[in-house]
């Protein structure tokens, strides 16, 4: 559409703006961590802790995960049906592995940690999909 002053390049560009600064405003942002305790080989506890980010994360985003959804919005629910994915995707990111082993009379005793630090997620919840990515 042309506007009468000749400006369609103008008016297309401001729309363009509009539309896309519309999708971003769409995704919300969660933080999310993680923590999963392994005492001589046995799984001793294992933790995933979401919430709502209250202020505005800053970064770029990183690779994203697409999840299924089956009619759910909530972000904990989808990640619960979809928990191996999730745990691998929290795994390519990089998760800081601590390592501590000991031996007393011949007993050996060992714990590893692996543990997220609290990142950013941007997730944007579609009618069949959540994409989710983290903010560096």
């Amino acid at each position: 559409m042309r506007s009468r002053d000749g400006n369609s390049s103008y008016l297309l560009a401001i729309f363009s703006i509009v539309f896309f600064y519309s999708l971003s405003l769409q995704a919300s942002e969660y933080l999310i961590s993680y923590r999963y305790v392994v005492k001589d080989a046995i799984l001793y506890n294992e933790s995933l802790q979401i919430s709502s980010a209250m202020k505005k994360c800053s970064g770029s985003p990183q690779e994203s995960l697409l999840l299924s959804i089956d009619d759910n919005q909530n972000l904990q629910e989808i990640i619960k049906l979809n928990a191996q994915e999730f745990i691998d995707f929290l795994h390519k990111i990089g998760l800081n592995v601590e390592h501590k082993e000991k031996t007393i009379n011949y007993i050996n005793h060992s714990t590893t940690i692996l543990t997220l630090k609290t990142t950013c997620f941007k997730v944007d919840i579609n009618e069949n999909f959540a994409r989710i990515f983290p903010l560096n």
